[in-house]
């Protein structure tokens, strides 16, 4: 995938558990990271990729994204040289109306976060939400996986 990403962030308050169709073990830490850029290796399921973010809009909403499939065996190798601090969680999709909602819970440190993201198509798109979203926190850095890798070292 790569162009732009659109995405809303909300922290869970119920039980989404009922409502998974499918769950994914998800590796991932950070090569670069720094408020205007990330480069990340991820494995996730069967597969690697190495992605690339630029820093957010305004409102939080909106940056641009470059992700590439990768070997797996490239992906282990390079979380050997990443900056300190991997992030393992595990991430259940849920279809809500129109769309997917991606929600992570995250092991370790972070024991007891669960996050969920929704990839939207526009800023302004319309979207239904679930019983157990609580509060948004789009934009807020504490809750990037980059903020979040560099402060578990």
């Amino acid at each position: 995938m790569s162009g732009i990403e659109i995405e809303r962030k909300f922290l869970v308050k119920g039980d989404f558990k009922p409502f998974v169709t499918k769950k994914e073990r998800i590796v991932q830490a950070y090569i670069c990271s720094s408020k205007d850029r990330t480069v990340r290796v991820r494995i996730k399921g069967e597969s690697a990729y190495l992605t690339i973010k630029g820093d957010t809009n305004g409102n939080g909403f909106s940056r641009l994204e470059f992700e590439y499939s990768i070997p797996i065996s490239d992906a282990e190798s390079l979380l050997k040289i990443a900056l300190p601090g991997l992030i393992e969680k595990e991430r259940n999709y849920i279809p809500f109306g129109k769309h997917v909602y991606e929600v992570d819970v995250f092991y370790g440190k972070y024991e007891g976060l669960i996050v969920a993201e929704l990839e939207l198509e526009s800023e302004s798109e319309v979207f239904e939400k679930p019983d157990w979203l609580g509060e948004e926190v789009t934009g807020q850095e504490k809750y990037y996986n980059a903020y979040l890798a560099a402060h578990l070292a």
